[in-house]
Formats: structure tokens, sequence, C-alpha cells
């Protein structure tokens, strides 16, 4: 088992380039699914997640190659329509599988995906919603049997909350669906209309993306795709967050800083240099910074996948600040590794409330999720001596070559095999 060693108090400084969206690859992934014909998806970050993927889809019946930071998938032979147990534990977004096989079989099997250590994560939403594209659904054995004899038909569907893999899936399945479906309170996250442009490179015919209301005219067929994927933002909020927290000057490359405006305005607020410069931002600690109190929402607010990290940085501020977590029911699992670096923070619920401490000092920690793996990560960064991070495995999953890019940074930072 892998894990990461760090020797704290060095700043850093220098440039960094920010890989391509896992969150954004992997729907754009399944949506191959809806042709036949060859696609090519270029800026595609190596990671575990994606890995997982790639072999997934090859199982499911498509030929899928990575080489580098591109994919390409080609004809198909007759797809699978069970998506198995062992396949669905290893990625939350294997789910995104429903939708196109849906829209292609008419059917699809898929594992329950269970839960996990953030949160149930529900895909009730998911379903209510093929539901109303004319699907009818059943569990047996642990698995979804979601069926349309006769095909999806468009609907009007209205989110009771705007999930982002739900709304994906909707996408997935009724850009194929005779007739037009709207969706109402859908999510309006980059990589939405990241994975919209895409479809409408095959030719669907999508419009809304990035508002709140969507209208899907189904097409009776999709063509094959070369795309390249949106910079990740969370990678990129978590670097802004690592110059602030050791008090460094990084510039980060690759980036859409509309994306980060949330992360942005907050550190700028906390008193940290932050300049955008058409698809580069520069942040540079200056002088001592200001707690800032964070309620994480959906995009545009502050998003729940650097509220670890924020709050890594808060720990280290002086005077009091607040972190409402309000997206996942046990996302605070960071917390108690936190403390044991020194940070003061007391649980009330859902909010943290934290009180800044002068340093930490290093310790050995355990990653219980990927954020909460990158928050720990940034507290060694930032800690006096010595830090083991063990259960690495949760960081390969979202940050590409995390820390070669940490160590050009200046980090003293490697990772061993034990």
């Amino acid at each position: 088992m892998d894990k990461i060693i760090i020797h704290g108090g060095k700043k850093l400084k220098g440039e960094v380039i920010i890989s391509g969206s896992k969150n954004s690859t992997l729907p754009i992934l399944f949506a191959t699914l809806l042709t036949d014909e060859p696609s090519i998806i270029k800026n595609v970050p190596s990671l575990a997640d994606i890995d997982t993927a790639v072999k997934f889809l090859n199982f499911i019946g498509k030929k899928t190659i990575k080489k580098g930071n591109t994919i390409r998938t080609y004809s198909s032979c007759k797809y699978k329509h069970i998506a198995p147990y062992d396949l669905v534990r290893k990625m939350r977004a294997s789910v995104l599988i429903m939708g196109p096989l849906l829209a292609r079989l008419n059917r699809v099997d898929v594992s329950l995906p269970g839960g996990c250590t953030i949160g149930a994560r529900p895909i009730d939403i998911h379903l209510d919603a093929f539901k109303k594209l004319g699907a009818e659904i059943s569990v047996e054995g642990g698995y979804v049997k979601t069926s349309a004899k006769d095909g999806l038909k468009g609907a009007a569907i209205d989110l009771k909350f705007p999930s982002v893999g739900a709304t994906e899936n909707i996408l997935l399945s009724a850009v194929l669906a005779k007739g037009k479906t709207t969706i109402v309170n859908v999510a309006k996250e980059p990589e939405i209309e990241d994975l919209v442009n895409v479809l409408n490179k095959m030719g669907a015919k999508i419009s809304g993306a990035g508002t709140g209301k969507i209208i899907i005219d189904g097409v009776d067929s999709l063509r094959g795709f070369t795309h390249e994927v949106i910079p990740d933002r969370i990678e990129a909020a978590t670097y802004m967050i690592a110059a602030a927290i050791t008090k460094g000057d990084v510039v980060l490359k690759n980036v859409v800083p509309e994306h980060i405006e949330a992360i942005s305005n907050k550190l700028k607020k906390s008193g940290l240099f932050v300049k955008e410069n058409g698809t580069t931002i520069r942040v540079k600690w200056i002088r001592g910074l200001h707690p800032q109190n964070i309620k994480t929402e959906v995009y545009p607010g502050f998003p729940t996948d650097v509220q670890a990290q924020w709050m890594a940085l808060m720990c280290l501020l002086k005077g009091h600040s607040k972190v409402e977590e309000t997206i996942f029911e046990n996302r605070f699992m960071h917390v108690a590794e936190l403390q044991r670096f020194g940070a003061n923070i007391k649980i009330d619920s859902r909010v943290a409330n934290i009180t800044g401490v002068d340093k930490f000092s290093g310790a050995p920690v355990m990653a219980s999720d990927l954020r909460a793996g990158a928050a720990l990560v940034l507290a060694g960064l930032a800690a006096e001596g010595k830090t083991i991070v063990s259960r690495i495995y949760h960081l390969d999953r979202g940050y590409e070559l995390l820390e070669k890019k940490l160590k050009k940074l200046g980090a003293d930072i490697k990772r061993v095999h034990v």
C-alpha cells in the first residue's frame, strides 16, 4: 500500500498545469455508448476512476483505448445490458451507464451502488426521471432493473434537487427519446455544459445548459465526435488553497476562472492576492489572511468538493470561522484527522466551528475520501515536521500526478510503497 510522506514548512512557488476534469470526462465517456461511430476525447486526466471507466466500457462492449491523455472509442459489438457489482462498487459514476444503455437497448440492469463515507448519495432522483420517460423499474437481487419496451418518450421532469448525476443521466437517455423533454431545477455545473456541448456535437438538440431549465428534442441517432475536456475546477481550487496555506506564490495554467469564482472571491476577501489573466490565475500570499465563513451550495455556490481543503486553511488563520455543509450528510470525516495536526474544530450537526491555531504539527493521518485526503496533504504541507498520509488510493481517484506537481512547486513530498 502506498503512502505520502511530507516534510512541511516549504512555501510553494512556481507554475502548475491543471489537468482535465474527471467529473467532465466520465459522463462524456459514457456518452460514447450513444453512437457506433468512432470518437476522440482529449485532455483526459490519468486517474484511477478514468481507468475504471475505460474497463467498464470495454466490458459493456464499447472498444475503448486510452493512450496518454487521449481516449479513443470505436464501433461496438452488441452491448451487454448488465452492470455488475464488481464494476459498479469501484466508481460511483458507474450509475451513468443507465441513461445511454436504456436509450440504446431499452433495458439495463445495474447493481445498487450502496453508500460511501461522505453520504448515501441515493439514485432515487435518477429513477424518478426514468419513470417519467416511460421506464418501468424494479429492484431484484441487489440490482435496479430498468426497461422501456416501447422506447423512451419525452416528458416534463421537475427535479426535487439539482443533482448533477441525475441531470447527466436524463441527458444521456432523453437525447434518443421520442419527442421533447423539459427538465427544470437542473444542475448548472460547468461539467453539465461540457456534456451538452459533446451531445450537440453528436447531433443532439439540447438548449438551456447552464440555466435552470434544459430542453431536449429527441433525435433518431447520434454520430461520433472529437472533444477536449474542460479543466478540473476542483483541482485548480485545491492548488489555490495550497498556495495560501503555505504562504506561497503559484501560477495556475489551463484554468477557466469563472468556474472557480466562488473560491477566488472568498480567497480575495481573506486577503490573498488572486489575479486572473485569460486561462491563468496567479495566487500569492502577501500578508496574514482573515478567516471567512462558507456554506456549501450547488453551483455557482461554494462547492462541497472544496469544503475539506478550505477547512484546513481556516484552521491556521487567527480568529473564528464556520464551515456549513449542506450537500452531504456525513462530510466531516476529515475533522478528526485535522485535529491530529492540532486543529481546534468543534462540530455542531452540519456546522464546523473553527478557532485558528498558530501552527500545525506533522502527524500520521488517514484519508477517508478523495477531498478529505487533499485536505490532509494541504495540512501536511503547512505543518512543522513530518506527516504521513495513508489510504492515498483515494487521492489517485481525483488528482493527476499530485505529489509530482507539488514537488515541482517546491514541496518536500514523496510517495512510498510499504
